[in-house]
C-alpha cells in the first residue's frame, strides 16, 4: 500500500494530561498547565523546523467551564500571562497567533489579550498556530449556520466550510491527541472528518520532539484515500500517478 511522504501541511493536537501530570507530582493543577505552555512553545518551534505550515491546539474547550471555579480562574491568568510573555518570542520567530473561540464569555482582559497578540503578530508567515479557546466543534458549526442565515446565504457544504472558524487554513492533515484518551472531545468535528488520527500515551506536558516524529511517522505510513479505493488513490495521487499508472505521459 502507497504511504504518503510529505510532511503534513496541518497539525491539530488536543493537549490532554496537564492536570494529570501535575497531581503525579503533588502539585496544583495549574502547575501542570504552566509547563503544558512550555511543551506549546517546543512543539511549535518543532512544527515550524519539520516544514508543518499550520499548528491547531485544544487550549481551552467550552466545556472546560465546568471544571472547578479555582482551576479555571488559574487558567484565565495564565493564559494573559503567557501570551504577555511569549508574543515577543512568537515575533522573533514570525508565528502568525490567531484564536478560535467564543469570546463574548471571557474576561475583559483575556479578550484584550487575544486583540493585542493577533494584532501583533499578523505580519508573520513562518508557522499559523491557531489556539481554540472556548471553543468547541458544535458551537463552531451552530455559529457558522446563524452567520449564514443572518445574511441570507443558502446553507451548503461549502458557504459552511466558509463560515467556519478555521476557514482561513486547509484541513488538518493530523490530529494528535495525547494523555492516553482516544477521542475527539468536540475538537474540529467538520475539519477532522478525513484527517489522520494519533493517540499519544503521552501526558501534554511530557510530549516532545520525539514523540512529534513518532506522529508524523505514523502519519507517513498511512494511505490517505478520502473514500476512494486503495487502487484509486495510488493512480489519483500526484506524487505517484505518472509512475503507477502506466499510461501518463
Amino acid at each position: 500500500m502507497a504511504a504518503t511522504s510529505s510532511p503534513p501541511t496541518h497539525v491539530a493536537i488536543v493537549m490532554d494530561g496537564n492536570g494529570r501530570w501535575a497531581s503525579r507530582r503533588f502539585l496544583p493543577r495549574v502547575a501542570g498547565h504552566k509547563q503544558g505552555v512550555e511543551s506549546l512553545q517546543r512543539c511549535a518551534r518543532a512544527c515550524a523546523q519539520r516544514g508543518i505550515a499550520v499548528l491547531t491546539v485544544f487550549a481551552f474547550s467550552s466545556e472546560n467551564w465546568r471544571r472547578p471555579a479555582e482551576e479555571v480562574s488559574g487558567l484565565m491568568d495564565l493564559f494573559t500571562y503567557a501570551l504577555g510573555r511569549e508574543v515577543d518570542q512568537l515575533c522573533k520567530e514570525e508565528v502568525r497567533l490567531r484564536f478560535l473561540g467564543d469570546r463574548s464569555g471571557l474576561p475583559d482582559r483575556v479578550v484584550q489579550s487575544i486583540v493585542d497578540a493577533e494584532s501583533r503578530t499578523a505580519a508573520y508567515t513562518a508557522l499559523q498556530l491557531n489556539v481554540c479557546f472556548n471553543y468547541g466543534g458544535r458551537w463552531d458549526i451552530v455559529q457558522a449556520a446563524r452567520s449564514l442565515q443572518e445574511r441570507g446565504v443558502p446553507i451548503t457544504e461549502s458557504t459552511l466550510q466558509e463560515a467556519l472558524s478555521l476557514s482561513h487554513v486547509p484541513d488538518p492533515d493530523l490530529v494528535i491527541r495525547t494523555g492516553g484518551e482516544q477521542r475527539i472531545s468536540n475538537f474540529l468535528l467538520w475539519q477532522s472528518a478525513y484527517s489522520e488520527l494519533y493517540f499519544s500515551d503521552k501526558l501534554w506536558p511530557d510530549f516532545d520532539e520525539r514523540e512529534l516524529d513518532n506522529a508524523l511517522l505514523t502519519y507517513a505510513q498511512r494511505q490517505r484515500r478520502f473514500g476512494k479505493t486503495p487502487l484509486q488513490a495510488i493512480v489519483d495521487s500526484p506524487r505517484l500517478a505518472p509512475e503507477s499508472a502506466g499510461d501518463a505521459p
